[in-house]
């Protein structure tokens, strides 16, 4: 069975870091992907896709790309669900990222608005991988 899910895209907003119980580094956040195609206005479309990135790549990600950036994720669909505030069954399906790529610099897309320097950073071209022996499930 294959289930692989290749993404480029912006930000959303700022990748904001917690840490699970156990002292873990995770992230949640959402990237637009653009649509290959217009709508019937001649304008194109994007999709919000919500991701999940877990321990190193997790840091990294909060400390070098903020809102606007480019990134692409490689990873694979997963679903989970859990019970809300209301005591409704919520469904959740998001991109678990394996690898992601940082497809720009920070300073090039420098929106934070802090005022502050930032050296540039630059692509490398290399993968953050994690594997799932990192996962804490």
């Amino acid at each position: 069975m294959l289930n692989r899910v290749v993404l480029v895209g912006r930000l959303t907003k700022t990748p904001e870091m917690r840490y699970t119980p156990n002292g873990v580094a995770v992230s949640n956040f959402t990237i637009a992907v653009n649509r290959p195609f217009s709508n019937n206005q001649g304008e194109r479309e994007a999709d919000f896709i919500n991701c999940v990135v877990w321990r190193k790549a997790a840091e990294n990600l909060a400390q070098y790309m903020n809102k606007g950036s480019l990134i692409g994720v490689d990873g694979r669909l997963q679903t989970r669900n859990f019970e809300g505030q209301d005591g409704k069954r919520v469904f959740v399906t998001e991109v678990l990222a394996e690898s992601i790529q940082f497809l720009e610099s920070k300073s090039k897309n420098n929106s934070s608005g802090s005022g502050q320097e930032t050296a540039p950073q630059e692509n490398t071209g290399e993968p953050i991988d994690i594997s799932d022996d990192d996962l804490p499930f």
